[in-house]
């Protein structure tokens, strides 16, 4: 197999390696035969045979000229064609050195450099026979200067000298090969890590979560699509964070989450709302935000509810046999009854018993409707006072201002009216069984929030949910009432996040002017 069809190996420099340092050498050869043309004879070149010497000098540049017009790799191959080159210095430049006195005119030097070069750009065991060549080239030449009986350089110089000639072509061979296998090293990581980028951009890119990255100064650097969808189209790289999501940049602007605590925010721009979770994403400053899409949450956490459907009907035929086998048994002993005063009793457990298998299908049939949410813009302060009034009607025995109603004017949020007014009787109920009873003993308040949402509060002076029982309240049948359910507060819940909102259990901080139960409704102030 010849040199030009040869496979390349981890010994055999890939000829685009080889153009760079080959063009380098070419303008050495260049400057080097021009300065032989123009200043031989001022560096005291050509003394023994000037006729010679210019026409090598000449041969030289017009070699050089010829070899080094980049069409010649093309036409000749590029191992031909360093071949070729460095057999015409070695050849050229004994010549000269024939014609300027033999070893004196320090041509055994530039031979060197000329080895040194083809071992950089050789191609393999190649470099070994131009140090052959050189060598034979040099003994030859002087060979000839001692038979021709003229001045003549010690052989063993000679000898030291085309030792050198081996040593220079190998080492240089070793060094080019080293500096490939590190190029070819390099080159090889960093494709895979173009592979690694381009995977992780990929998986970025395909995630259902959005993911950006904020520097020091506020201005987005980086962002996947999903994103730009929960954000909206203002998210662009190099825009500054408060411009295109300013309720992200409040969060921001709080610090990062601690790990595995979660925000959650309204987008402005595309009304969705997201869990939000900012961590520290290097040593210059920069966090890394994820974002959750929370409707596409709250989906997944509905479809875990229709799978528990079954067990809440199950517990449901449970509570409604047990008043039902009360009222049977209430029935059969007023069958047999003849006293007045047994039969009111048999007849208020009857109606009380009713009652409580009605209030337990209307808590179930509203449950059932939590998904017809029809959101509007309610003012807040016109809408508690009318809730008041109907709660005021069904509690006639009430003593008067026991609730009242501090909401300023001009807010408003938006919820479908069934679903609030069932959400705050289940509330203002709750908080009336617990009161003092003493005027202002329940209060509804309202604020707005700093993400544009508007908070409703409901709280009493009663002696509030014990610490046990917070992460209770809000479970389907857990009740402290003989008379309840256990539904009200889990149907209130459901009913908030229906519309959009969030209904939680507030702790209050020290020296509030009560200290009761006290929860809060935080919804949107448009639909």
């Amino acid at each position: 197999m010849s040199a030009e069809s040869a496979p390349l190996g981890a010994d055999f420099p890939a000829d685009d390696d080889r153009t760079q340092p080959l063009r380098y050498l070419n303008l050495f050869r260049l400057v080097l035969a021009g300065l032989f043309v123009v200043a031989g004879r001022a560096l005291q070149l050509g003394s023994d045979s000037p006729a010679l010497f210019f026409g090598a000098a000449f041969a030289y540049l017009a070699a050089v000229l010829i070899l080094g017009f980049p069409d010649a790799a093309r036409l000749l191959g590029m191992n031909r064609l360093v071949t070729l080159q460095v057999l015409v210095d070695i050849t050229l430049l004994t010549l000269i050195m024939w014609a300027s006195g033999g070893y004196r005119s320090g041509m055994p030097i530039l031979i060197l450099v000329a080895l040194a070069g083809a071992g950089l750009v050789g191609q393999g065991r190649m470099v070994l026979f131009y140090a052959s060549y050189a060598t034979l080239a040099v003994l030859l030449e002087n060979t000839l200067r001692l038979l021709s009986d003229r001045v003549m350089t010690d052989f063993f110089t000679v000898g030291v000298t085309c030792i050198g000639f081996f040593a220079i072509a190998q080492v240089a061979r070793l060094l080019a090969l080293r500096a490939i296998a590190n190029e070819n090293l390099a080159r090889q990581r960093g494709a895979d890590l173009a592979s690694q980028l381009r995977l992780n951009r990929q998986i970025i890119k395909d995630m259902q979560d959005g993911v950006l990255v904020v520097g020091e100064d506020g201005a987005v650097r980086h962002y996947n699509p999903q994103a730009a969808a929960l954000l909206g189209p203002a998210l662009q790289e190099g825009a500054v964070l408060a411009a295109c999501a300013p309720a992200l940049a409040r969060e921001l602007q709080r610090g990062v989450n601690t790990a595995d605590s979660a925000r959650r925010i309204r987008a402005e721009l595309t009304g969705k709302m997201l869990l939000v979770r900012l961590l520290p994403a290097g040593e210059a400053g920069e966090t890394l935000i994820y974002l959750e899409d929370y409707d596409r949450l709250h989906r997944q956490i509905q479809q875990v509810k229709l799978a528990a459907l079954g067990r809440l009907t199950a517990s449901i035929a449970h509570e409604i046999r047990n008043p039902l086998a009360s009222v049977y048994q209430a029935a059969e002993l007023l069958r047999d009854e003849k006293r007045g005063d047994m039969q009111a009793r048999l007849i208020r457990i009857i109606g009380n018993n009713a009652q409580r298998i009605d209030r337990l299908v209307g808590d179930v049939l509203a449950l059932g409707r939590r998904d017809e949410a029809l959101p509007e813009a309610l003012p807040l302060c016109e809408f508690v006072d009318e809730f008041l009034e109907e709660f005021a009607v069904a509690h006639a025995s009430d003593a008067p201002g026991v609730v009242v109603n501090r909401i300023g004017p001009g807010l408003q949020m938006a919820m479908d009216r069934t679903h609030l007014r069932q959400i705050l009787w289940n509330l203002v109920g709750n908080a009336r069984r617990h009161c003092s009873g003493q005027p202002a003993a329940v209060t509804i308040t309202a604020s707005p929030c700093d993400d544009g949402r508007v908070a409703l509060d409901v709280s009493d002076d009663g002696p509030g949910i014990p610490e046990d029982l917070r992460t209770q309240v809000f479970e389907p049948f857990f009740t402290t009432h003989s008379k309840g359910t256990g539904l009200g507060l889990y149907i209130a819940r459901e009913l908030a996040e229906a519309n959009g909102a969030v209904l939680e259990l507030c702790r209050d901080e020290p020296g509030a002017s009560q200290s009761g139960a006290h929860f809060r409704i935080i919804g949107r102030v448009k639909p």
